[in-house]
């Protein structure tokens, strides 16, 4: 049911995210045919993975591992982002086991109004995060932070607010 949820918000924020491009018709000898012109001087990639906080990392990590049988990595401390992670992989992407790391850590504001946790936000792959960031403040898309932080993966990141974004905070990572 919640990944029913998550992708059906997902399908709702690429709408949201991606600009419909112009056609432009040209014309041949032979029949005529329709040419897409990108908008965009970036381009959205690929689901990257689904972040889940969690109250209790080592019984989550249990979870993905002995009873599902995914890989799960170990945790990762990311003081500068106040978690901890934990990554379970999945083939075609991966989830990202998020815990608090000290008392301001936005998963502890996070599991206070989700005690048991849930799903915090999605990551999506971009090619050109810089360009990203000017487009979307252009479409009056607002970006969590002023610039890009470096991540989990040690690559750009930034968030998008969630209200902006169908009620989904999205984590767009450079590529």
């Amino acid at each position: 049911k919640a990944l029913y949820r998550c992708c059906s918000l997902f399908s709702g924020l690429l709408t949201r995210l991606q600009t419909s491009a112009p056609t432009v018709r040209t014309l041949s000898t032979s029949n005529s045919h329709s040419q897409s012109i990108p908008s965009s001087l970036w381009k959205l990639g690929r689901l990257n993975h689904v972040a889940i906080a969690v109250p209790d990392l080592e019984k989550a990590q249990a979870l993905y591992k002995d009873v599902l049988g995914a890989r799960v990595s170990e945790a990762v401390a990311l003081p500068e982002h106040g978690v901890y992670t934990v990554f379970v992989e999945l083939g075609n992407t991966k989830l990202e086991l998020l815990h608090p790391l000290g008392e301001k850590s936005p998963i502890a504001s996070f599991l206070q109004k989700n005690k048991t946790g849930g799903m915090h936000h999605i990551c999506l792959e971009v090619d050109d995060i810089k360009a990203a960031v000017t487009e979307l403040k252009e479409k009056k898309i607002r970006i969590l932070s002023e610039e890009p932080k470096i991540g989990a993966h040690g690559k750009p990141v930034i968030f998008l607010h969630p209200k902006d974004c169908h009620g989904v905070l999205v984590e767009l990572e450079q590529a």
